[in-house]
């Protein structure tokens, strides 16, 4: 597997996360406005950013 595309895979596993964990801590009503977004932000960015590296990736 290339080095990009196992960051890229990396990095969607934690925008996962992250966006998961946004979802727990809104459901749950105990994260402030501010920390829903911060989460949810970067969740998003690493997200779309690890999708985008593996679709740019050629494979060899």
């Amino acid at each position: 597997m290339d080095l990009k595309k196992l960051f890229g895979t990396v990095l969607t596993l934690l925008g996962i996360g992250g966006l998961i964990y946004t979802a727990i801590l809104f459901a749950n009503d105990s994260g402030t406005t501010k920390m829903l977004m911060v989460y949810g932000i970067l969740g998003a960015i690493f997200f779309f950013a690890g999708v985008g590296l593996i679709r740019n990736t050629k494979s060899v």
